[in-house]
């Protein structure tokens, strides 16, 4: 099966303010660029204006990571929202999750500032709608053209002036607290039992929240990854480096070992034996849990095309259904929605309860897998030993300044054809531009690695060549 398909839309737009190429799209996870040069505070600024046109309301949350960039970015987002007419509850440096769940209280849109695992440089602008929910596509694209509007002058709108129309920035106090008690909550009162556990922050927005809400819930918790200091976040931690985790896991002799990511909404596990447990294997122990206890509605789990067809197998093996979305939390969220299911989830790590979250929560997903551990009884190596038998997949990136323009060449889809022809229906090959870094992902799966890994070797190169050629085509006068 082959499918390519670009996540991000390509469209940009000189900045008339700095005169740079900006980037104007929603990718999978927001805008994302380069802090301070693609993502500009007088961009950022104009993003703000442009969420508080489309999506009226009085008041709209905002939060952000630990990067150095994000608090300049979240002041002018902020100022962008205020300037509009709507107050701005600021909620300072919070976990995206976090903003979500404060979202859905309050019944308002929120805005987070952060690029996730991306490297310390990027930055990104998240929005939900009120209730904290995902946008949709139409509202991106009303946003998107609100932007463009913006810069061009071609949607001149009166901004407010007087008396209580300006909108004002408050800072919200006390809503860590309230989070990790929601978070607590979701244990129905049961304990994690001094339940050993050295968790890795990422030096990122969940550093204060993520250890101190499994302290609370009765775990014996050593954390890493704690000191961000604004340039390393995601720099060697986190869900992204599980390796520095099982190390740690290992020496201290722990049960387990939890990671999130840079914002907090994605989560990775290790084994006392410092095996990395990813999405894929904690999806299956969560859906098996869930329909032994009669939970899982419908009988049916919902993931992405990213995740391994070993995962299907194992689900459908024990009467499970599976939907299988686009790639990203949002489709995953909507695809639960639609149907009224209570679990869907990604292989990096994005896993949703939907009765309990809007969005992919790292910290509640550690919480629900150490509850799911103390209640079996067994340790996550005994509950992951010979659970999912994988089939082989191999995954590549390829830098791209423009991927989805270089996966929708002729040379690239010529190139996509003779990969499914050589796989003859026995595998997967999915090409598709990343929604949320400069990079073209591969992905080919089949009984046997090392073809896989030929397989996709071809690919790539094929790519880098395509990629190299329009970089060049785009620089020559």
């Amino acid at each position: 099966m082959a499918r390519s398909g670009a996540q991000a839309p390509g469209s940009s737009a000189a900045n008339e303010i700095t005169g740079e190429s900006v980037l104007l799209s929603f990718g999978t996870d927001g805008i994302r660029g380069v802090a301070n040069l693609e993502l500009s505070p007088e961009l950022v600024m104009t993003i703000g204006r442009a969420v508080a046109r489309v999506i009226p309301a009085d008041r709209v949350a905002v939060g952000c990571d630990s990067r150095r960039s994000s608090t300049m970015l979240q002041a002018a987002v902020s100022a962008g929202v205020a300037s509009e007419g709507a107050d701005v509850y600021d909620l300072g440096v919070f976990a995206t999750p976090g903003v979500a769940w404060y979202c859905e209280t309050q019944g308002i849109p929120g805005i987070v500032i952060s690029a996730s695992h991306n490297p310390f440089r990027d930055n990104g602008v998240k929005v939900f709608a009120p209730g904290g929910l995902k946008l949709s596509e139409d509202v991106e694209k009303s946003i998107e053209a609100e932007i463009e509007g913006c810069i061009h002058g071609t949607r001149r709108k009166p901004r407010p002036t007087s008396g209580h129309a300006v909108g004002r920035i408050i800072p919200v106090n006390g809503a860590e607290e309230a989070y990790i008690d929601h978070l607590i909550g979701s244990l129905g009162g049961r304990s994690l039992g001094n339940l050993a556990l050295v968790v890795d922050c990422a030096n990122g927005s969940a550093w204060k929240v993520f250890p101190e809400t499994l302290r609370r819930a009765g775990a014996d918790v050593v954390a890493i990854g704690c000191s961000p200091d604004g340039v390393n976040i995601n720099d060697d931690c986190g869900s992204t480096h599980p390796e520095t985790l099982a190390g740690e896991v290992v020496s201290l002799g722990a049960h387990m070992g939890l990671a999130v990511d840079g914002d907090g909404d994605r989560l990775v596990a290790v084994t006392g034996s410092g095996r990395v447990v990813d999405g894929d294997e904690l999806i299956a122990l969560f859906a098996l849990d869930l329909l032994d206890r009669g939970l899982l509605s419908g009988q049916t789990v919902v993931v992405s095309v990213m995740s391994n067809l070993g995962l299907t197998n194992l689900l459908k093996d024990r009467g499970i259904r599976v939907r299988e979305t686009m790639v990203g939390d949002r489709h995953i969220l909507e695809e639960l929605d639609r149907l009224g299911l209570s679990l869907g989830g990604e292989q990096s790590g994005h896993i949703i309860f939907r009765s309990m979250a809007t969005t992919g929560d790292g910290i509640l997903t550690a919480l629900m897998l150490s509850d799911l551990v103390v209640r079996s009884g067994k340790t996550l190596e005994e509950l992951t030993t010979d659970l999912l038998k994988r089939v082989p997949q191999v995954l590549l990136n390829v830098t791209a300044p423009d991927p989805a323009s270089v996966i929708s060449t002729p040379e690239a889809i010529e190139a996509l054809r003779e990969v499914e022809e050589m796989l003859n229906g026995a595998g997967r090959v999915l090409v598709r531009a990343s929604g949320t870094e400069p990079l073209v992902r591969i992905m080919v799966e089949c009984d046997n690695e090392d073809f896989a890994g030929e397989l996709a070797g071809k690919l790539a190169g094929e790519l880098k060549r395509v990629s190299m050629q329009n970089t060049l085509s785009s620089t020559s006068p």
